[in-house]
């Protein structure tokens, strides 16, 4: 995840086109008017063999005679390309947009002798196969589109330069103005992941759209992502949502988590809304255009026609969102400036004759009531009222309004056949206007649900069970053996041994090989009810394809007619299949109960998956599901759940008391981390997975098996609690302390811990003094990437207290990372601090960063002394004579870090 050089690439102080060409309508002599056209500032050159001269300036033969210079656009034919490159990287550029087409792609291609010939030297590429880039705020147009973008703070980044192009056409109209707009082509170099990050830290850049067709690097993906959304909107639209990609899928979990879904369930996992189409993609910009996110979901609507509103009303419905209520006194005030006619309630209808003064009144009312969170006034045509009055109306008291309130509240506009006129009046009052009331609604629901998906990275998850204590060890045995095996699938008594490492209930199980083998073993549970019989094949996935289940078997005699007819049918049915025999189970029978599934499945994107919904032989016919990438936690497995219709069902009705929904939430939570310490699992089922008052049981489970080609948690998109790095150590007065990564659900921790930090060391570590211990300020240390930042807190192991933290968080432009170390001041002078550093140092060397710095206040004598005792290289601020600089070369700290 780097942003190396991004910004010489984006600003660059001259730029020269290869392949500029005097012929019209060619690509090169299209990107040298663009760049004329936007008056970049700066020097632009030409490098063209054939001719000297182009328009008026010069034209070098080759990149090897051109003066020092930032940035290249490569036009030029395909096979020129990497030599073009290297020549260039040779010289000093910083970056090149690739516009050329037809590099190829693999190994010896002419894109990957390109992108070698850039990494020698350091150098960025954009493309290649790309529209180029916009930056208007440098007035550099670096592309072939027809047109400049504005100026504006919303980042378009899009992997098609049709779209791109698009975009720009489409804003010009509007008004709307970009940071930069950014046309990926096959991504050679800068990925998508690579300018989410750089936009991320933009100051001038308020919002991000992004299209995409498809993501490499997922794990870069989502940590950018993450990152990005925390600080400001990311809005997606992804291509392709009705590839067939679960046509192959081998259990009911796989079929479930189609390819679309899962690239749904990662988008909703690090923050981002998510657009379907162009159209709402083109209402994102028109909102992100104008308005910044606010808090809330209630919706008052103004409007001079009740069937538009109603119609709105439906469609807020539809989308989730919240409809405010009116107070008697909000009422009141608008009885003071209404006619009578109006409605009295939420639409507020105005009445077809509503003129400029009474919107005005209307929405003054409107903002001023502390019962909504946002305004939709919309407005239809009448021969009874000028519309163009009532919209100047409605943007000179949104003015106004603007100007009393920080923030203002925000105002939606659908003014139905409206004009330039009424456009050009809400564009003033910075108010996002919308062609229908659908479009305005699902703008307004594009930022509810962007802060609700800031809340939900922000919030603090409940503590695991403290008596969950999987047993990966005993589990990896079964797995490892299927595997050696060669076998696809673990027979019942290898699931039977896996759910139990987990702690996750499933019926009992016994093998037979044959009807009397069946008739027998079943005699240990028929004292207690009757029994099941399935078939055990390990090529025979779903028993019901073959009739191989039998239920409610009372008496050894009806067993053995049963297992009979089990083996007799499947061997009929597939006589191809390897038949082991067959499985019998004691029946659980469970009053008023539910059947759900739960499971994990392997994406080739974003790898486990973890599903959830309605179970039963009909799941992929009533597709009720839900999905969600690991890890987990309680707080993401129940979000899980409440996204499915059953999960209604799992509270009390009539007579059915309430399921255990922390039960059916630690299934889920349970899958994931099987998931991460077993990585030779594929897929899960577990199906039916009865719960109830009681908690849950799984009645029947199938689990796929590969050979593993990494740890399960390198398979992970969201990288997931590094357990390897806890440890117990002794510190210099022989006492213990639990040394370990940091978890969200340490939050509670934190605030008794700088208790008991003396102000005084505190502001040594902030560089200020430190007032707000709120669950924001805490939340910054707890809800961390370990993808890009890793916190080790040190930890009494028999009371839990607190008590020090050393953090690292990697740096966007290159493999430096920046530390800090903080120790309660009661427990100062036992090596703590030491201790810490050395394992953030042991940290730094396993990921491969090569620097590790940071800043250190000079009266701050005690870090400049561990510093300098453990090889940091120590200097003077050059802006601040307060502070000096630390720096470690990671390569050169011996191991142990001393």
């Amino acid at each position: 995840m780097t942003t190396y050089r991004l910004d010489r690439l984006f600003a660059p102080r001259s730029v020269a086109v290869v392949g500029a060409s005097p012929r019209e309508r060619s690509v090169g002599r299209s990107i040298l008017r663009n760049l004329k056209d936007a008056q970049f500032p700066g020097p632009i050159r030409l490098v063209n063999p054939r001719h000297g001269e182009i328009e008026g300036i010069a034209a070098s033969k080759s990149v090897a005679d051109l003066p020092e210079t930032d940035l290249l656009v490569v036009a030029s034919p395909p096979d020129s390309v990497p030599g073009t490159i290297a020549e260039a990287g040779a010289r000093g550029t910083a970056g090149a947009v690739i516009v050329t087409s037809g590099l190829g792609d693999g190994p010896g291609s002419l894109a990957e002798a390109t992108e070698r010939a850039a990494r020698a030297h350091g150098m960025r590429l954009i493309g290649p196969n790309c529209l180029g880039i916009q930056i208007p705020g440098a007035k550099l147009n670096a592309s072939f589109a027809a047109r400049m973008s504005r100026p504006g703070d919303v980042a378009l980044i899009s992997q098609s330069g049709a779209v791109a192009a698009g975009l720009v056409e489409w804003a010009a109209q509007r008004s709307i103005g970009f940071s930069g707009l950014i046309s990926l082509g096959n991504q050679i170099d800068v990925d998508i992941a690579d300018l989410v990050d750089h936009y991320a830290a933009d100051r001038a850049t308020r919002s991000i759209l992004l299209y995409i067709e498809s993501i490499r690097d997922a794990r870069k993906f989502m940590s950018a992502a993450r990152a990005a959304a925390r600080v400001k909107p990311v809005i997606v639209v992804k291509s392709g949502r009705h590839a067939q990609g679960a046509a192959a899928a081998r259990t009911h979990t796989g079929a479930l988590a189609g390819s679309d879904a899962v690239y749904d369930a990662a988008f909703r996992r690090v923050g981002l809304v998510r657009a379907f189409d162009l159209d709402e993609l083109f209402d994102a910009a028109e909102t992100l255009g104008h308005l910044r996110p606010f808090p809330g979901n209630r919706l008052a609507i103004l409007t001079n026609g009740g069937g538009i509103g109603v119609l709105a009303v439906d469609r807020l419905m539809d989308l989730g969102g919240k409809l405010a209520s009116l107070s008697p006194e909000v009422v009141a005030a608008l009885d003071r400036v209404l006619p009578q006619v109006w409605s009295k309630a939420n639409p507020i209808d105005i009445s077809g004759d509503a003129d400029g003064a009474r919107y005005a009144a209307a929405i003054q009312a409107v903002l001023d009531d502390p019962g909504n969170d946002a305004v939709l006034a919309m407005n239809v045509p009448t021969a009874l009222a000028s519309s163009r009055d009532a919209a100047e109306a409605v943007a000179t008291t949104v003015r106004a309004h603007q100007g009393r309130r920080a923030p203002p509240k925000p105002v939606f506009a659908v003014w139905i056949g409206g004009t330039s006129g009424d456009t050009a009046a809400f564009e003033a009052a910075r108010i996002p206007n919308y062609g229908s009331e659908a479009d305005a609604v699902r703008s307004f629901m594009h930022l509810v649900r962007y802060r609700e998906g800031i809340d939900q990275l922000m919030r603090t998850p409940p503590a695991l069970p403290q008596d969950f204590r999987p047993d990966a060890a005993k589990a990896r045995q079964a797995v490892q053996r299927a595997v050696a095996e060669g076998r696809a699938w673990l027979d019942p008594l290898e699931i039977d041994a896996l759910m139990a490492a987990y702690d996750i209930p499933i019926a009992g199980v016994a093998l037979a090989r044959n009807a009397d083998d069946a008739a027998a073993v079943a005699k240990r549970w028929l004292g207690d009810g009757p029994v099941a019989l399935k078939i055990l094949s390990p090529d025979i996935v779903h028993k019901s394809d073959v009739d191989g289940v039998r239920l409610n078997l009372r008496d050894a005699t009806a067993v053995r007619e049963a297992a009979t007819g089990i083996l007799a049918r499947a061997r009929e049915l597939r006589p191809d299949a390897r038949i082991a025999g067959v499985t019998v189970h004691p029946m659980i029978v469970r009053p008023k109960t539910r059947e759900l599934i739960a499971g994990l499945a392997d994406d080739p994107t974003f790898g486990p998956v973890i599903a959830f919904g309605a179970g039963g032989t009909a799941v992929e016919a009533i597709a009720d599901k839900a999905l969600t990438l690991p890890p987990l936690d309680l707080a993401l497995a129940r979000d899980l759940i409440e996204r499915t219709r059953v999960s209604r069902i799992l509270h009390a009705y009539r007579d059915v008391p309430a399921a255990d929904l922390d039960a059916v939430a630690l299934v889920p939570v349970k899958l994931a981390t099987m998931a991460a310490e077993i990585p030779e699992i594929r897929e899960i089922d577990l199906n039916p997975l009865l719960v109830g008052a009681f908690g849950v049981v799984a009645l029947d489970a199938r689990v796929a098996v590969a050979p593993a080609a990494s740890e399960g948690a390198a398979r992970f998109a969201i990288r997931p609690y590094p357990k390897q790095w806890e440890r117990k150590e002794r510190l210099r007065d022989g006492s213990q302390v639990l040394v370990r990564p940091v978890k969200p659900e340490d939050e509670p921790l934190y605030p008794p811990f700088l208790g008991r930090v003396t102000s005084e060391d505190l502001r040594l570590r902030f560089f200020a003094p430190v007032k707000d211990v709120s669950h924001n300020f805490i939340a910054r240390f707890t809800q961390i990437d370990y993808a890009r930042a890793m916190a080790f807190v040190a930890i009494d192991p028999l009371t839990g207290e607190m008590f020090g933290v050393g953090r690292l968080h990697t740096s966007r432009q290159a493999n430096r990372a920046e530390y800090a170390v903080l120790v309660r001041s009661d427990f100062k002078g036992r090596g703590l601090g030491w201790l810490l550093m050395q394992q953030l140092i042991e940290y730094a060397r396993r990921e491969g960063i090569a620097i590790l710095h940071g800043e250190v206040l000079t009266e701050n004598t005690t870090m400049l002394r561990m510093c300098a005792e453990l090889g940091f290289r120590i200097t003077d601020s050059a802006d601040d004579s307060t502070v000096r600089y630390v720096e470690l070369n990671v390569a050169d700290a011996p191991p142990g870090g001393a």
